[in-house]
């Protein structure tokens, strides 16, 4: 009979897999991508819509730019150890814990790139409707990768959780409610 901490790090095995799967995924096809497309490449694949092509962002999401490739570093490593600690308070909520994985999943996928080269590989490059965003106008969504999907998914489905699903009005206090119990 397993033991009760046993039994609680048994309640990570999905989790742990699903960081590990996406990571793996976003590199495989970060190596593919690099491996077969020239910077700045565009092969189409459905038409204008969906192309492949690729880039090098050594700033953040969306274009941003707030430091060099320390600071993306060091932020992202920091938000990594708060995802990793939230997976492990909401263990027992699969529906928390699981898109944290995907969050964990695809953080670990950048901090990789950043890490061996100092910038993210990108090259899926969907062309969604054109807006606005703080005065600028946007006419192609930015190039993104595998690791940064994974990230939207699990934010998405974390939002739609929190706002439809979630008995507690506040998220992080029933994680530590979890912790403490």
């Amino acid at each position: 009979m397993p033991t009760r901490a046993g039994a609680e790090l048994k309640k990570l095995i999905l989790p742990t897999l699903i960081l590990i799967v996406i990571a793996v995924l976003d590199q495989i096809t970060k190596l593919w991508a690099v491996s077969n497309l020239a910077e700045g490449e565009t092969r189409q694949v459905i038409g204008e819509f969906f192309q492949l092509k690729l880039v090098y962002n050594e700033g953040g999401a969306l274009g941003t730019n707030f430091g060099g490739t320390p600071f993306y570093l060091v932020s992202a490593a920091l938000i990594l150890i708060l995802v990793l600690y939230f997976i492990y308070a909401n263990r027992n909520q699969k529906l928390i814990a699981f898109p944290m994985s995907l969050i964990a999943g695809g953080a670990v996928g950048n901090i990789i790139d950043r890490f061996q080269s100092g910038k993210v590989v990108d090259f899926l490059d969907i062309d969604f409707f054109d807006f606005t965003l703080f005065g600028h106008s946007i006419d192609r969504w930015w190039t993104f990768n595998i690791a940064d999907s994974a990230i939207t998914v699990g934010i998405i489905f974390l939002i739609i959780y929190i706002i439809f699903f979630s008995k507690s009005s506040n998220p992080v206090q029933s994680a530590s409610n979890e912790i403490v119990n």
